[in-house]
């Protein structure tokens, strides 16, 4: 019986369409769930150097390794559970100019969190730091935050309001993923962020990511 529950759990996690009711959909609806999270485990914690290189130097008889100082960087949480309740914390404000969005962002990208809007991968980087800020959202439920995500270009701008602070950042390229691609929660050297979500409309085939990069 409980192996019969599971393939039933999982026929259903594959079957999931994004623009779902989300966890207030209807039972008379044929789509499940919007949910963008890759569901898979992260690599261990990066420790990276500001070069991102060791140099050797050469002397006669010896050599000597030089290194530059160590950054330890954000260590995002690995994914949570379709079916967690996080605690509601609201981090901040997140707009897009070209797609005339404004919403409130919180903590957290678990199901229950971002059928309120877009939501940070706790552990990434905050906005203004340096790493990778990654925001999940919603494409065609709820208030559908990143459904036109699509359409930004490069040098579009996108402004995060944490704290009292505004940090803008501007879009560098994006790229359409397998929806196991962890890597898009990778940090970063510098300054950067990543926006996600479900793609095509309507679909969790693949995932739609978007890259930016701090301006300073």
């Amino acid at each position: 019986m409980r192996r019969r529950s599971a393939l039933v759990v999982a026929a259903a996690l594959a079957l999931a369409a994004c623009g779902g009711g989300g966890s207030g959909g209807s039972a008379a609806t044929t789509t499940v769930v919007e949910d963008p999270i890759p569901r898979t485990s992260l690599p261990p914690a990066t420790v990276a150097t500001t070069a991102g290189t060791v140099a050797t130097t050469t002397i006669p008889v010896m050599a000597v390794a030089v290194t530059e100082p160590a950054t330890t960087l954000p260590t995002p949480v690995a994914p949570p559970a379709e079916d967690v309740k996080e605690p509601l914390q609201q981090l901040g404000h997140i707009e897009i100019p070209r797609l005339g969005v404004s919403e409130d962002m919180f903590e957290g990208i678990a199901l229950s969190t971002l059928d309120l809007g877009p939501g940070h991968w706790p552990g990434s980087a905050m906005p203004g730091q340096v790493g990778n800020v990654v925001i999940a959202g919603h494409r065609t439920s709820h208030s559908k935050p990143f459904r036109n995500i699509d359409k930004l270009e490069a040098g579009d701008t996108v402004l995060f309001t944490v704290d009292g602070a505004v940090y803008t950042y501007a879009v560098t390229d994006h790229e359409i993923v397998d929806p196991t691609a962890i890597h898009i929660v990778d940090q970063t050297l510098e300054p950067t962020a990543t926006l996600f979500a479900c793609h095509p409309p309507g679909s969790v085939a693949e995932r739609y990511v978007v890259r930016l990069k701090l301006q300073t």
